[in-house]
């Protein structure tokens, strides 16, 4: 008799939110510039109220000064491990899904040296030599690609055991005189994903990726301040909102109408759709966009969880963050079950697109 095809079922799951809670209030002193480099003249009440409008944020989250990338990685992971009562020394990866390393309060240069996998897993105390940790640099969808990674190492017989891990610290690379540094905020998530023998499709379903490069390369993109008396060229994060947010609307949808075909599942068996969260309104048209594509004519209630109007934007950690508190029962209106199907979705730096559909086991 043949053995049963190995599925990826996640484990455990875990999170670090920072504790600093910073209101849109905070950002009533700052002065603000177009990308021109001229001052904008609006009042900062009304481009923090058309902000939030916008958006939805009202609050994000920063890491106390003395924290990095690595160390908010690091108790994610320890909370994933804890939650599965997982041997850390059976993993076989560790992949670290981040943008811009290491980054110090006090000195904005991005440090990935040795890797923030590597980090981690010596501050988790690893002795294994044959759990190889690696980064993945993929903009904001690259927690989602680490978990698409990790489940062709599974499929291929290639590991049992992987820890992915999504951690930024976006505060630190924002600029203060950009508008859009309201946006980023700071946080980690982190899932075990283990090979699991089933005579039934579980877990991991299907997945697509894409990466338009030609033409949107540098819609997110590193630059210098907007402020032309910026005291020195240290480079911030920048995007082409308006491009990105059309982008998104013309890709999103169709990949995950895409993934869907190639799960076989219909959309109307997803019982939440997990989305990397930067703009709610971006996330609203994407979902109804998505529905139309699919001649689907009324949404369902709850569908979609959210976190942006208190956690920001967090690039890497939003999709493995809304999982862990998913599972963990976290959500006042969101509850799931054994059996049923969810979507994965994000979009990000690159550009890149990806999709996943996953059934809980």
């Amino acid at each position: 008799m043949s053995k049963s095809p190995f599925y990826s079922i996640i484990t455990g799951t875990g999170r670090y939110i920072p504790s600093q809670i910073v209101k849109n209030e905070a950002f009533l002193k700052n002065e603000f510039y177009n990308a021109s480099g001229q001052r904008i003249e609006k009042s900062n009440d009304n481009i923090i109220s058309k902000f939030q409008q916008i958006t939805d944020i009202k609050e994000r989250r920063y890491v106390d000064d003395e924290l990095v990338t690595s160390d908010i990685g690091y108790f994610a992971a320890e909370a994933a491990l804890a939650s599965a009562q997982a041997d850390k020394e059976k993993l076989d990866y560790i992949i670290v899904a981040h943008n811009f390393g290491d980054v110090l309060k006090s000195n904005k240069k991005t440090d990935i040296v040795p890797s923030l996998a590597a980090r981690i897993k010596h501050r988790l105390g690893i002795h294994n030599p044959y759990t190889v940790a690696y980064d993945l640099p993929f903009g904001c969808p690259g927690w989602l690609q680490g978990l698409i990674q990790a489940d062709y190492y599974i499929k291929a017989g290639d590991a049992k055991n992987i820890l992915v891990i999504g951690a930024e610290v976006l505060s630190r690379i924002s600029d203060p005189h950009d508008i859009d540094s309201m946006i980023y905020s700071d946080g980690a998530g982190a899932v075990l994903v283990e090979a699991v023998e089933s005579e039934y499709p579980v877990g991991i379903l299907a997945h697509k990726t894409r990466s338009d490069t030609l033409n949107h390369a540098h819609l997110l993109r590193m630059d210098v301040s907007y402020n032309p008396e910026y005291k020195d060229d240290t480079l911030f994060l920048k995007m082409d909102g308006r491009k990105l947010y059309e982008y998104a609307l013309t890709t999103v949808p169709q990949l995950v109408s895409d993934c869907l075909d190639k799960a076989e599942v219909s959309i109307a068996d997803i019982k939440k759709v997990l989305i990397h969260q930067a703009n709610a309104k971006m996330d609203e048209a994407i979902l109804s966009r998505l529905f139309k594509l699919l001649e689907v004519a009324e949404i369902p209630e709850n569908l979609m969880p959210m976190t942006i109007s208190t956690l920001g934007n967090n690039s890497v950690a939003t999709v493995p963050v809304l999982i862990d508190m998913l599972l963990k029962g976290e959500f006042e209106n969101h509850h799931i079950h054994q059996g049923e199907h969810l979507v994965f979705a994000s979009v990000g730096a690159g550009m890149n697109v990806n999709a996943m559909v996953y059934k809980l086991p």
